[in-house]
C-alpha cells in the first residue's frame, strides 16, 4: 500500500517533527519532572491517543469539514486556553508533587486523560494532520483513506516511543529534583508555568488564510 521510500520520508519528517519543540514535547517534559517517569508516559500514551482520533477525522473528511466552518478555529483554541489554564490552576493549588507520585493509577491515569484532551482541542493539531499526512499519499497505489490511517498510526506509534524516552529523562531529572529542598514547589511551578504559556501560546496564534 506504502512504498519503502515514502514511508522512509515520512518518518524522517516525522523524527525532525518530534526534534522541534513544541507544545507536545512540553506537556511530556514538564509532566516528566513534576510527577515522574510514569506520568511522562501516560503523557505520550495520551498524546498518541489523540494522534490517532486526529488521524481518524483526516482520513474520514471529518476534519476537513470542522476546518470549512470559520469559527471553528477560534471555538477550539479558546477551548484548549481555557483548559490549560484550569490545569495551570490546578498545580498551583496542588499539594506535595511526592505525594501525587506515589498515587500511581490515579495519576497515571489523569495524565493520560489531560495530555488527550489538550492535544484533541489543539486546532493547530487538527490543521496539521489535514495538511501534512495528504502529502506522503499516493493516490496511484490504491485507497486513500487507509494509506491516510496507516500513515497516522505509523506517526502516532513513533511519536509514544519517542515521548516514552523523553518521559523517562525528565523523569530521572524529576526523581533528582524530589531529593531537594524545596523541590515540591519549584516543580508545580513549573507545571504550572507550561500549562500557562501554552495557554498563552493557543491565544496568540494566528487564524489560517484558509479553511480552520
Amino acid at each position: 500500500m506504502i512504498d519503502s521510500h515514502t514511508l522512509l520520508l515520512f518518518l524522517l519528517a516525522v523524527l525532525a517533527l518530534f526534534l522541534s519543540p513544541g507544545p507536545n514535547m512540553a506537556f511530556v517534559l514538564s509532566h516528566g519532572v513534576a510527577l515522574g517517569p510514569r506520568a511522562g508516559f501516560a503523557a505520550g500514551l495520551g498524546i498518541a491517543a489523540a494522534d490517532l482520533v486526529h488521524t481518524l477525522c483526516a482520513a474520514t473528511g471529518i476534519t476537513a469539514l470542522v476546518a470549512a466552518w470559520p469559527p471553528s478555529f477560534d471555538l477550539l483554541r479558546y477551548a484548549g486556553a481555557l483548559y490549560l489554564l484550569w490545569l495551570a490552576w490546578q498545580a498551583l493549588r496542588s499539594g506535595d508533587t511526592r505525594q501525587q507520585a506515589r498515587a500511581d493509577a490515579t495519576n497515571f491515569a489523569r495524565v493520560v486523560r489531560m495530555a488527550w484532551l489538550n492535544n484533541l482541542v489543539n486546532p493547530k493539531a487538527l490543521l496539521f494532520f489535514m495538511v501534512f499526512l495528504p502529502q506522503f499519499v499516493t493516490p496511484s497505489r490504491g485507497n486513500v483513506p487507509l494509506q491516510l490511517l496507516l500513515l497516522g498510526i505509523t506517526l502516532s506509534l513513533a511519536g509514544l516511543v519517542f515521548n516514552t524516552v523523553l518521559g523517562a529523562c525528565s523523569g530521572q531529572i524529576g526523581r533528582w529534583l524530589q531529593r531537594r529542598r524545596g523541590a515540591a514547589g519549584f516543580q508545580r511551578g513549573l507545571l504550572a508555568a507550561v500549562m500557562l504559556g501554552l495557554a498563552l501560546r493557543l491565544l496568540l496564534i494566528d487564524r489560517p488564510s484558509k479553511g480552520l
